[in-house]
Formats: structure tokens, sequence, C-alpha cells
């Protein structure tokens, strides 16, 4: 099992059960480069310099600094702001259960396991989980997580729970500014049908081995290709779309998925 990064209690009410978070994504296996001298081949050191002077400044003339006005700041010394951060008392708190339908994803950051930490919690974290699924619910929760205090969302995945730490309100954008200017249009009749029966033939399951990282594949055949010599490929700029007849579109769709149909059965 990976290592926990953070162990802690899952509070109901006075229901507590040890719990552990275990990263549940990973970024480590994406192709990463370092910056590097072409002339050289030696790798670039980054310095911070002085805006004004031009000059480098050493690590200890560092410090944090909040923009109050054009190149006004004020600073904030390290304990300064350790002394602002709320103190973790290591617990989840289960502040409600909310109806699973009613969670909005664009609130979803990062994805976290969560495990019992050890087996005298297994039986109180089997009956958490449990009650959640028998209610389809999830639960709202808050900690001071890495510094921050954190609402997270927890919901039983499997045998375990899976936790998403939210994005706060102020930083989602509104779906109502995003899509202020798409009119308003009712789709029926034939279009409709057709448009339904198309994504009936294209119905699956949800499998995320399925999923193709090409932009990290390509850059990985860069890399070889560089290796051993080759020139490397390019691939051919795709054609720009043309305005279609869109009920023609949508007919020669269903009878293109219709025929599939017919070969594989």
């Amino acid at each position: 099992m990976p290592r926990a990064i953070w162990k802690g209690w899952l509070a109901v009410g006075q229901l507590t059960c040890a719990v552990a978070l275990h990263a549940a994504a990973s970024t480590s296996d994406r192709v990463t480069f370092h910056t590097v001298n072409r002339r050289t081949g030696n790798r670039v050191r980054r310095e911070f310099v002085d805006a004004v002077s031009g000059k480098p400044v050493p690590g200890e003339d560092q410090v944090k600094g909040y923009e109050v006005a054009p190149d006004e700041f004020v600073q904030l010394e390290p304990e300064e702001i350790a002394a602002a951060v709320p103190e973790s008392d290591k617990r989840l708190e289960v502040a409600s259960f909310v109806p699973c339908r009613e969670v909005d994803g664009a609130y979803f950051d990062k994805p976290y396991y969560l495990t019992p930490a050890g087996a005298e919690a297994e039986e109180a974290f089997a009956l958490i989980r449990e009650g959640m699924k028998a209610r389809k619910v999830a639960a709202l929760a808050r900690a001071v997580l890495f510094r921050r205090v954190r609402t997270m969302l927890i919901r039983p995945h499997g045998v375990g729970m899976i936790g998403n730490t939210l994005n706060f309100d102020y930083e989602v954008r509104s779906s109502e500014e995003a899509f202020a200017d798409i009119p308003k249009l009712k789709i029926k009749g034939e279009m409709l049908d057709l448009a339904k029966h198309i994504i009936g033939t294209k119905a699956g399951r949800f499998d995320p081995g399925t999923f193709d990282d090409r932009y990290d594949a390509a850059l990985t055949e860069l890399v070889k290709s560089k290796l051993e010599g080759r020139k490397p490929r390019r691939r051919a700029a795709p054609k720009a779309a043309k305005p279609t007849d869109l009920l023609a579109a949508l007919r020669e769709s269903a009878a293109a998925a219709e025929r599939r149909s017919r070969k594989a059965s």
C-alpha cells in the first residue's frame, strides 16, 4: 500500500474513526523536461533577481509580499504566515451528508483514497461507509489539510472511500457567465430521434484504461527518434471542419452506425 500522506480522525458526531489519506492521482509518470543551455548542454539554474536593480537576491533576503498598489508590497515573514494558518486538530469533521446527485463536478479539486488507519478502526470505518451506501449520500467534511482549511467530499468507493477536496466558491466561475451567449434552441422531430439513436449506438462503460495520453506518447516517440538519430515524424495538420447540412450528417451517421452494427452481428 502507498504511504499515507495524512492521518487523522473521521468524525461523525460522537462516532470517530482513525483514517489515512493516500494520493489517488499522480503525474510522476508523465514525460518531463529540464531547461538546458543549447551551446553547452548543461542544465540552466533558475535565479531570482531584483526587478529594478537586476542583481541576484540571496535566499535569506527573499520574503513573501502582498501587492496593495502597483509595485507596493506588504512584506510577510515566514513565521507571520505560519502563525496565521489554523493549527490542525487532525479531524475530518463531517458537517452534513448530501445526496450524491447534488454534487457539482466543477467544484472537484484533488482526489484521495481514505482507508482505516489500523485494524481497530476497520469496524467503525465499515459502519460509516455502509451507512452512506444505504442512504446514497456523500459526506461533506472540513479539516486543516496541508496548512489550509479545506472542505472534502467523501463517498464510498468499493471497500474503501474516496475523498475529493473541493474548490472554494470564489474559485469556480459562474456557468451562467460562460453560457450567456448560447441561444436556447428547441430540437425535436427527426433530428432529435436521429441524435438519440446515434448516441445509443455509442453506448459504453466508463473505462479509464482506454484513455490515451497522446501528447505523452508523442513526446516519448520524439525523444526516442532523437536518440536513435532518426528524423522526428511530423503529424499532418488536421483539416478544418466545413459547415454541414445537420440533418444530412445525422442521417449519414445513423446509417453508418447501422452498417457497423450489422457487421458486428
